[in-house]
């Protein structure tokens, strides 16, 4: 099963170019960039991937742009990339031992923090990865094992770890689907699941790491 790669757009190609252009000292910071007209002449598209295009490094920290006077070079390198878009570039390997570090943390948090409500969403899900599981649909398997581990990070209630947790998840899921091309793995860590959230339950917060741990030494395997 192949990873599915999302191409980039038009104006992700033409915001690299510009940045590209900006690092090597094309432009200086505090200058102002060619009229619109004159930068779809040059990369050869329209206004509105121009207008893209600079809203993308406007958001990343390189551009700024002031209404009725034109964009400006606010940086040489991109300082506030925004996290998402960071996830984006990430090679998997690291996105997944982000993803493991947090799915400690989340663990340890949720024993403290849980409620009756963020127990039965985990339990919920569990079940579901369970009967997905034995079922051998892999697809429905990967979901559930992730919506179970998201419960988990809203049940921490740390919005920051559960943000975190949601973004690396999905940018994982077609890595996931490669790498786990048959359920065994998660009918296997079953059991070692069962546990997390018995831990969560009974707010035992160091067991609930501990497990937490054991599941992801035995999936990383």
């Amino acid at each position: 099963m192949s990873i599915i790669v999302k191409k980039k757009s038009l104006a992700d190609e033409v915001a690299s170019r510009l940045q590209e252009q900006i690092s090597f000292g094309k432009y200086r910071v505090n200058e102002k960039l060619p009229i619109e007209p004159e930068l779809m002449k040059r990369f050869g598209v329209g206004r509105s991937t121009i207008r893209e295009a600079i809203k993308i490094l406007a958001n990343s920290g390189l551009l700024r742009v002031q209404q009725g006077i034109g964009t400006f070079v606010e940086s040489l390198v991109v300082s506030r990339e925004p996290m998402d878009q960071r996830l984006k570039r990430a090679n998997v390997q690291d996105l997944d031992e982000v993803r493991q570090l947090l799915e400690m943390k989340i663990a340890e948090k949720a024993a403290l923090n849980r409620t009756d409500s963020d127990i039965i969403a985990i339990r919920y899900h569990l079940a579901n990865r369970k009967r997905a599981a034995a079922e051998g649909k892999i697809e429905e398997c990967i979901a559930a094992d992730v919506q179970f581990h998201i419960a988990i990070a809203e049940a921490s209630k740390n919005e920051i770890l559960t943000d975190l947790y949601k973004s690396t998840s999905i940018h994982l899921k077609n890595w996931f689907l490669h790498i786990y091309p048959e359920t065994r793995v998660f009918e296997e860590t079953y059991i070692l699941h069962e546990q997390l959230l018995k831990s969560i339950i009974a707010g035992d917060a160091k067991k609930a790491w501990s497990f937490a741990a054991k599941i992801i030494g035995h999936v990383s395997q």
